[in-house]
């Protein structure tokens, strides 16, 4: 039987001919063409549209969300398009990238979930719960470290196993319970915990640090990525679907990249090296898209580049590293260190 199509599905497969294998787009890409010779002119002609199509979609975010919630790439999908354009978006699922060769069945199971496109999002808990990660914007096993200027809004401070001693540019001021600190660089009602602070800190940090290690096995273990080695990991400049993307190298992101999709959309970025965001560089969320369903899971390290603006939340094995001036929206978790350097980072 034929399962239900949704619009953003609908879109991808008309916009790119078939959603996972060519929803992600780079500037001046152009669509692979078909070599199939039947499709004569009217593949031509379908081609030459999907183009321009993807070159507004790239231009224009809205053009993409517009078309999510519209009907017009559902009625392409369905059958009620002519001939030429069936035959065509037939050639485009059939012509598929070296980076995303999977089977329709695995790829509609892992893009069209529960009432969302993408995976299942990766649990980190209540943002109340000073026993879950999602409390925290910054979590460091080994410390975390502030040059000067940094402002962290809508989350607390966390590290543990090490103790308060591996805080570092805060100006911390210990709260008469023992229980937290309090700093000029958090924005209070958010607070600064540690290992060594009074009961039930302690507790409370073990717990989430064991929560976070877990959310970080959760997301790499996913499986039947929708983009494999993407790129082979230069993803400048690209438009990113929803959907479970998984390197087996180092990424880089030397120019802007745009993640489209809703409100309920989720995307995980599986990397078994390093990411580097590149000074000056930004990512941008399209469409409704919202940062507490981004999840970047590295083995390796993070480096934001001076200036950079990052979105999602970083599940990270190993350090963190902000320079001067590049902000975050999102959350840094690390298993090692997370080092700040006049940087503004916003929990969602």
């Amino acid at each position: 039987m034929m399962r239900p199509t949704t619009p953003m599905l609908a879109m991808c497969i008309a916009l790119s001919g078939g959603c996972g294998d060519r929803p992600v787009f780079g500037p001046g890409e152009d669509v692979d063409r078909s070599a199939d010779s039947a499709s004569g002119d009217a593949d031509g002609a379908r081609d030459r549209h999907d183009a321009a199509m993807l070159d507004a979609a790239m231009v224009d975010a809205a053009t993409l969300d517009a078309s999510r919630d519209g009907a017009t790439f559902d009625a392409t999908l369905d059958g009620a398009s002519d001939a030429a354009s069936d035959a065509a978006s037939d050639a485009g699922r059939d012509a598929r990238a070296p980076d995303a060769a999977l089977s329709d069945a695995g790829r509609d199971a892992s893009t069209d979930v529960g009432g969302h496109l993408g995976p299942a999002p990766v649990v980190l808990g209540s943002t109340t719960d000073l026993a879950a990660p999602g409390a925290y914007a910054l979590i460091g096993e080994t410390g975390i470290t502030n040059v000067t200027g940094s402002l962290v809004t809508g989350g607390h401070l966390g590290v543990s196993p090490i103790d308060s001693t591996a805080i570092t540019g805060f100006a911390l001021v210990l709260d008469a319970s023992g229980q937290f600190s309090t700093s000029p660089s958090v924005l209070s009602p958010a607070r600064v915990y540690a290992a060594n602070y009074a009961v039930p800190t302690p507790g409370n940090l073990t717990s989430a640090i064991l929560a976070m290690e877990g959310a970080y096995t959760d997301a790499a273990s996913r499986s039947l990525p929708d983009f494999l080695n993407l790129a082979s990991g230069h993803i400048g400049g690209r438009v990113l679907v929803p959907g479970l993307y998984t390197w087996g190298s180092s990424v880089d992101v030397t120019s802007g990249i745009t993640l489209v999709g809703g409100a309920n959309d989720v995307w995980i970025f599986q990397i078994t090296n390093d990411l580097q965001l590149s000074a000056a560089t930004s990512m941008t969320l399209a469409g409704g898209a919202r940062a507490q369903n981004v999840f970047w899971q590295l083995a390796g390290q993070v480096t934001m580049g001076a200036g950079s603006h990052f979105e999602g939340i970083i599940l990270c094995r190993t350090g963190i590293t902000m320079q001067t001036g590049a902000s975050l929206h999102g959350r840094a978790l690390a298993q090692t260190l997370v080092a700040l350097d006049d940087n503004a980072i916003t929990a969602p």
